[in-house]
């Protein structure tokens, strides 16, 4: 009990910092961080190095995938592709479907990409589309968010679903085919979210041309292919990776194998998506393809600082014994599939990391599958739903992805709290009610 009001006071002071005295979230957070440890018994050199190494294990997961989305989405920005693939929506379904376009764009994209590194990859979109069907951009970024959110904890090939099947020897097929089924709901919460809730919130997409600029000044807009292939690229890279990585080895074991996962790491794939994004700048514009490029790795800057920081946090409370005071205080309650959810969403909102409250859950649960009564394949499945549902309830200040989301979308973190954390939420209870309808069918 002691861990967890020390977090909820740091949560609490954190918030305070960033809204009402309006600090740096990168300062606060990593002083929080600091203080954290110090408080809950860590010794000084200890807190220290995992301050450091939470900053730099966050960075080397994701921060040169941030670095190459920021340069790309510039580069689309500047080049005017990214109206030309807002255009090319919008003419396939019409500026009434945007925003549900964009969430089931996410919902699609997060199968096989990380929704960091989605959000990061599509945001040029997002405004873009945001901008062309007069929408606040609150509202695209929220539909996109959650609809990234909901297959990437819910359905493998992501790291957190796949390692939960392996631990809870679930079937792989049966919990990505009912992944994607339950998505679905929490998908489509998002997309109600968004237009009832992150509607109220005005943020203007401001896109630096517009269209009869762009092409007054280069003479044409890029193709629509040509101005896909930067996004499309890495994604399908990065899928055919996590297809070769399924357990039945469809690539087999050999050279074509290692070839896709080379090309497919997030980081090879995003670079490749930097050099076809640069083949959109006009020849009258080449020299200023270093200038926008630069242009890119500047205002990555303070993303990375805060999401950095976000890391060191996580990896301060990583090191407290939750897990074994969630393991006391929660088994005994019979909840059903409300126990791993539960156990997840405390996890998720302590630790900030979804994958981590994924895999903790999993590996605790594991050895009280048979008296918890989750024998049958599909109730394996149906507890991996659980925690997957848990694990999204809620994106706040300790989570990456929710500064990914506020600082690509031109949120003030009081808005962010507003859109992602409260879409969230939403997602996560939406998503426990589907899976405990399920359980009462088939369990």
């Amino acid at each position: 009990m002691f861990y967890f009001i020390v977090i909820l006071i740091a949560v609490i002071l954190m918030i305070l910092a960033i809204q009402k005295f309006n600090m740096h979230p990168f300062i606060v957070m990593t002083i929080i961080s600091v203080l954290v440890g110090l408080v809950c018994g860590i010794p000084t050199e200890d807190v220290i190095s995992t301050v450091k190494s939470g900053f730099g294990s966050i960075m080397g997961n994701i921060g040169i995938v941030i670095l190459c989305g920021t340069i790309i989405g510039t580069i689309l920005e500047k080049t005017g592709a990214a109206l030309t693939m807002a255009n090319t929506i919008l003419k396939l379904v019409g500026k009434k479907r945007s925003v549900l376009t964009m969430a089931i764009t996410g919902y699609i994209t997060g199968i096989p990409v990380f929704c960091d590194s989605g959000f990061v990859i599509l945001s040029p979109i997002s405004r873009a589309l945001a901008s062309q069907s007069n929408v606040s951009l609150a509202v695209m970024a929220t539909a996109l968010s959650g609809g990234l959110y909901a297959t990437h904890c819910l359905v493998p090939p992501t790291p957190g679903p796949i390692a939960m099947a392996g631990t809870l020897n679930a079937d792989l097929g049966l919990t990505i085919l009912v992944g994607l089924v339950v998505s679905i709901p929490a998908t489509f919460s998002a997309y109600m979210y968004a237009k009832h809730v992150s509607s109220k919130i005005d943020i203007p997409a401001n896109p630096e041309y517009t269209v009869e600029e762009l092409v007054e000044k280069y003479g044409h807009l890029p193709s629509a292919l040509h101005s896909f292939a930067p996004i499309l690229l890495p994604i399908v890279l990065i899928a055919l990776k996590s297809v070769g990585d399924f357990p039945s080895a469809p690539f087999g074991s050999g050279v074509f194998k290692n070839f896709v996962s080379f090309i497919g790491n997030p980081v090879i794939a995003l670079l490749l998506g930097v050099f076809i994004a640069m083949t959109l700048v006009p020849k009258s514009e080449t020299k200023n393809t270093l200038k926008w490029v630069t242009e890119g790795v500047t205002n990555s800057a303070g993303i990375l600082a805060i999401t950095g920081a976000g890391g060191s946090f996580g990896a301060i409370i990583q090191k407290l014994p939750i897990a074994d005071a969630l393991s006391a205080s929660l088994l005994g309650l019979g909840a059903g599939v409300f126990l791993p959810f539960i156990i997840a969403a405390l996890l998720k909102c302590a630790m900030g990391a979804s994958t981590v409250a994924m895999i903790t859950t999993s590996a605790m649960i594991a050895p009280m599958m048979e008296s918890l009564g989750f024998t049958s394949p599909i109730a394996r499945v149906l507890v991996i739903m659980a925690i997957g549902a848990g694990s999204m309830t809620v994106s706040h200040a300790n989570d990456s992805y929710f500064w990914v989301v506020s600082q690509f979308s031109d949120m003030n973190t009081s808005q962010a709290y507003r859109c992602q954390t409260g879409m969230t939420g939403v997602m996560g209870i939406t998503t426990i009610i589907v899976v405990f309808i399920l359980s009462l069918i088939f369990v």
